[in-house]
């Protein structure tokens, strides 16, 4: 039922924008009534930003597998190298959901949310581990702004796997580091 509403809303989004669609039209357009929506969803920008919890389960027991003694950052990116497949699973709904959320003001605003509380539930995996509070709040930060960017040089180049593009963007992020001293 919950993939046959998010299927109804992406398609409603892409055929008349999210301003223009009801959190009925995506009921009515998946076969059910709008309390059958409201069993599954919040609101409508909760149908785009579903799968963020099993991104933070997976990526904060990645850093928890992680073994004693790694620091923080080949941490992160062991646990970023960890939840590849996830995203590669999702790729084909995550491409037709971008554009929408692109110039969506309410979705930006929502995916902006959903990252500072990913990236604070990764603080507290590390914290966790033993890294002190600001510092993990730094590295969680710093660690998921690079996988970011490994996430949007994929998207622009595939001839690379994802895998490559994690361990170009922290290599780089090392560089730039080194580059301080």
């Amino acid at each position: 039922m919950r993939l046959r509403l998010q299927e109804a809303a992406l398609e409603l989004y892409l055929e008349r924008g999210y301003d223009k669609t009801t959190t009925g039209d995506i009921a009515a357009r998946a076969g059910v009534t709008e309390r059958t929506f409201f069993r599954h969803f919040a609101d409508k920008r909760e149908v785009f930003f579903d799968g963020e919890t099993e991104l933070r389960d997976l990526l904060t027991g990645a850093v928890a597998e992680v073994p004693a003694g790694v620091k923080p950052l080949p941490a992160l990116r062991a646990a970023f190298h960890e939840v590849v497949p996830l995203i590669e699973r999702n790729l084909p709904v995550t491409e037709r959901r971008a554009p929408v959320i692109a110039t969506t003001p309410a979705l930006q605003e929502r995916a902006l949310s959903k990252g500072a509380f990913l990236v604070a539930s990764l603080a507290d995996a590390l914290r966790a581990r033993g890294v002190p509070g600001p510092q993990a709040a730094l590295y969680a930060q710093v660690g998921m702004d690079t996988y970011s960017i490994a996430i949007r040089r994929w998207g622009a180049d595939r001839t690379e796997d994802l895998h490559t593009h994690i361990d170009r963007a922290f290599t780089d992020l090392r560089l730039a580091t080194n580059a301080l001293k």
